[in-house]
């Protein structure tokens, strides 16, 4: 239940803190199939067990634009409202399909300063039961450098846990 993940004192080290989190994740969405509710959970959930985390969300496939992204459930400030792909750091991740790892945003060609307080990011790309993109997981961080590959690893297996499997 979401009440008692409130209530969990997690680890200091930052994998076992991701694989807490992932248990406790996969627990409150245990037999959800609404989308939009999976990914509020995590964002919510993630965005609330990492201090480094400044904006935690989803940017959603828009299934009305061609190669475009909407934003979708997040935890932070104000967000981009549409990305296409190959633009900044979700844009790449969407048009790639690949986990994007920016230890420095502003060295990144064609990054979106959506917040300019931004100086880290991870995009994960998350894919449905059907292997299509169906939206991308984006993380910023207002530390320089503060995601790295224990970050990717616990992020991209949350996501394909989350999103990737059909839900019964």
């Amino acid at each position: 239940m979401a009440e008692a993940f409130n209530d969990i004192t997690l680890s200091a080290d930052k994998a076992t803190r991701y694989a807490e989190v992932a248990e406790e994740i996969a627990s409150v969405l245990d037999g959800e199939p609404n989308v939009t509710a999976r990914m509020a959970t995590v964002a919510s959930m993630l965005a609330n067990s990492f201090d480094s985390y400044f904006w935690t969300g989803f940017y959603v496939v828009d299934p009305t634009k061609e190669r475009e992204l909407v934003v979708g459930p997040y935890q932070g400030t104000l967000g981009c409202l549409r990305i296409a792909y190959g633009r900044g750091v979700c844009g790449a991740a969407a048009a790639t399909g690949e986990t994007q790892l920016v230890p420095d945003v502003h060295a990144f060609p064609g990054h979106i300063a959506c917040d300019g307080r931004s100086q880290s990011e991870i995009v994960v790309p998350v894919f449905g039961p059907d292997g299509q993109l169906i939206a991308v997981f984006d993380v910023d961080s207002d530390r320089p450098a503060a995601f790295d590959e224990t970050d990717q690893h616990w992020l991209e297996k949350i996501i394909k846990a989350t999103f990737e499997t059909t839900i019964a």
